[in-house]
């Protein structure tokens, strides 16, 4: 049963094949090969009927005759580049060979074609004066024979020319519409190319700020541990060890970070995993689909990451989680860890505090650091502390301490005032601009900074 079906199946599609391809062939054919066609068939026809047998009252065509027979369907050939004269010079001439008493009848097809061209090219009062000269001539030629009665003449001449400039003004009609259509198909076109390179450019900055918060709060970590490593390797190794199993726990989640986010890029056809297919474009069979962008349920993986590198981290959570949107959550996250990385470049050693309050409407994350007002972690042998005064700031906490400029072990690499340039606080209020929020960011009155982020929820 399945054999006759496919047959048809297939019969259905060469068909359609087929088709397709003669529309084609057809529109590719310039317009003037059609009107010359159409003039070269109504002028045949129009001399073998005047060869025909003319009723009793009408003269055949003779030399004259034939002359304004191909005088009157001839110029049809440039119908399309003035109708409107056109339609007048045809009128005229098949005027003149109605005076002549040679039968009308041979000569109807090219005036209606002529005031068909005239009501589906040009405004409709044109149509309207042609019309009414062509019901006149109608009525004219009427009167010249013996066959049908005026009544008669009259309602061809007005069912005629109304019909034929109803059907060319709907023609027109439809020539503006297609126009249009075609015109907004084209601004469409040009509007989704624009919208798909403006979202290009926008994902090309979504991915620099991710990739902006992945490496540099990962490798403030490890800057700052391969310091501590390198400070205290000859006199504590236990504590070097350590610093070295932070560095290589930091550096495989960067990785895992950053492998999750390119392979977003290289996911195929718009796949995603769980709908039946996600395959990444990859060489190797032992990488995993990626995972879910970090949320505020591994801020406290963060805090301990942050704990690790040697800054602490107290965290709080004030009212009932709930679920927010991936990438409301995503922001504060990104925030979070910007400000923790800031706290850890230009503030270490300090002591941080992370809360995140949920209120009926709004989500409001605060990361505050106290700006190194404890004792520091690194001493001299003389006890006195070689960074972090009691007032430092974020331009100048690369200071000697309270202590004074007592001689001091060095201090571990990746401390001190930042870069010029710097755009944390920058892209952190771009990612609340963009979900709806606001962020404030600066000193405290009690010293230290505070970064807080306010999301609608």
């Amino acid at each position: 049963m399945r054999a006759p079906r496919v047959d048809r199946y297939a019969a259905t599609m060469r068909s359609t094949t087929a088709w397709t391809r003669l529309r084609q062939w057809a529109e590719r054919v310039p317009a003037v090969a059609y009107d010359s066609a159409i003039t070269l068939a109504i002028t045949t026809v129009s001399l073998l009927l005047g060869n025909d047998r003319v009723p009793a009252g009408w003269s055949g065509l003779d030399a004259t005759g034939v002359a304004l027979t191909c005088a009157v369907n001839l110029p049809l050939v440039a119908r399309r580049r003035i109708p409107f004269t056109l339609c007048l010079v045809v009128l005229a001439v098949w005027t003149v060979y109605v005076a002549l008493d040679y039968w009308p009848v041979v000569n109807t097809l090219g005036p209606l074609l002529a005031l068909y061209t005239v009501a589906s090219m040009r405004p409709l009062r044109e149509a309207a004066l042609c019309a009414l000269l062509l019901a006149a001539v109608w009525n004219f030629a009427g009167t010249t024979g013996q066959e049908s009665s005026w009544a008669t003449v009259l309602g061809q001449s007005v069912l005629y020319t109304s019909v034929i400039c109803g059907f060319g003004h709907l023609a027109r009609k439809s020539a503006q519409r297609n126009i249009e259509l075609a015109r907004l198909t084209g601004q469409l076109r040009r509007e989704r190319a624009g919208a798909e390179r403006r979202a290009v450019a926008e994902e090309r900055v979504r991915i620099a700020r991710e990739l902006h918060d992945v490496v540099a709060h990962h490798m403030s970590v490890i800057s700052v541990q391969a310091g501590l490593a390198g400070y205290v390797f000859d006199t504590d190794p236990q504590t070097a060890r350590g610093a070295l199993g932070t560095i290589a726990d930091t550096s495989t989640e960067a990785l895992a970070e950053l492998r999750r986010l390119l392979a977003v890029l290289r996911v195929e056809g718009g796949d995603r995993p769980g709908d039946g297919g996600p395959r990444l474009v990859q060489g190797t069979d032992d990488q995993a689909e990626f995972g879910p962008a970090p949320g505020l349920d591994q801020l406290p993986e963060l805090a301990d990451r942050v704990r690790g590198a040697g800054i602490p981290v107290q965290f709080t959570v004030v009212g009932e989680p709930r679920p927010l949107a991936p990438g409301a959550g995503q922001c504060a996250y990104r925030v979070v860890q910007e400000a923790l990385t800031n706290v850890l470049k230009h503030a270490y050693p300090a002591q941080a505090a992370v809360t995140v309050t949920y209120e009926s409407r709004e989500l409001t994350v605060t990361v505050t650091d106290d700006g190194g007002a404890h004792h520091g972690r690194y001493r001299s042998p003389t006890g006195g502390r070689t960074r972090g005064g009691a007032k430092g700031d974020r331009t100048g906490r690369a200071g000697h301490g309270a202590g004074g400029t007592g001689r001091g072990l060095p201090v571990p690499p990746g401390t001190g005032s930042p870069p010029p340039g710097g755009h944390g606080l920058i892209g952190m209020r771009e990612r609340a601009r963009i979900y709806g929020g606001r962020l404030h960011a600066g000193p405290r009155a009690s010293g230290g900074f505070e970064v807080r982020l306010i999301l609608p929820a």
